[in-house]
């Protein structure tokens, strides 16, 4: 049996658009049904989301179920929660709060077995089929991709040198965050802040690596698309539950 290559790795290095879901239900009936939707990537975050580790497990199964790839956010920039998430058998990582190049380096190395970097050897992981797999070791160091996440204005100051750092394969934009360290705290879609977001995208594909960010709806999706972001997630799972849930409210409720 053959480890598993990293379909959203291929992608993103061939230059594809990739449209994404961000997942924040934690649960795995939700996991498997969305998987089954289309999408090219689910974002499992484990940051904001009130999932741990030992959870995370079910949701990527679930998942399984589905063709889109599975992108994973660390609760932190962690060697410990980084090499337990790849060994649960992510391969994409989103890594969160990336401010320096050696920060990007540091998160790179905790992806790497030795001699090119520091995660640690374990046998029988889901990452290797449970240890069935006749080349995992062989293969994992290139079938990981690592996504580094700006989200401060003094990250943006240094974009370019954390983009060079060889291992990272994108660089995700988080707008939330990127609009409160800016002075627009709740406030993604001021001026300012859409700038910014329009010329980074720019800024990332001029060093050759693909540029990612979160949108909360489709039509900030496709102007992120057009502006040149590579992958997007166009909404957040939970959004759309209580957005529905309000429509069908609003419905029921119309006069007769």
């Amino acid at each position: 049996m053959e480890a598993p290559r990293n379909e959203f790795k291929h992608r993103l290095l061939a230059g594809e658009t990739l449209d994404g879901l961000w997942l924040s239900l934690a649960s795995p009936v939700a996991s498997e049904a969305l998987s089954l939707i289309g999408f090219d990537w689910l974002l499992f975050d484990t940051e904001h989301a009130p999932v741990d580790l030992g959870a995370l497990q079910p949701l990527l199964q679930a998942a399984a179920a589905g063709p889109s790839s599975a992108v994973v956010r660390p609760a932190w920039n962690d060697k410990v929660l980084i090499k337990r998430a790849l060994d649960i058998g992510a391969q994409t990582l989103l890594i969160p709060f990336v401010e320096t190049a050696e920060e990007a380096r540091a998160a790179v190395a905790a992806t790497r077995y030795p001699p090119q970097g520091i995660r640690g050897v374990a046998g029988g992981t889901r990452a290797s089929r449970f240890g069935l797999t006749s080349d995992y070791f062989e293969v994992a160091n290139d079938q990981i991709a690592v996504l580094v996440q700006i989200e401060t204005r003094a990250a943006l100051e240094r974009l370019e040198e954390i983009a060079a750092v060889p291992g990272v394969d994108g660089v995700f934009i988080g707008p939330s965050d990127l609009a409160a360290s800016m002075g627009h705290l709740g406030r993604t879609g001021a001026d300012e802040v859409q700038s910014v977001l329009r010329d980074t995208a720019a800024l990332i594909r001029a060093v050759g690596k693909a540029p990612g960010i979160l949108a909360t709806n489709p039509t900030d999706a496709r102007r992120y698309r057009d502006w040149g972001y590579q992958f997007v997630a166009g909404a957040v799972d939970l959004g759309l539950l209580l957005k529905g849930a309000q429509a069908t409210l609003a419905e029921m409720r119309k006069a007769g």
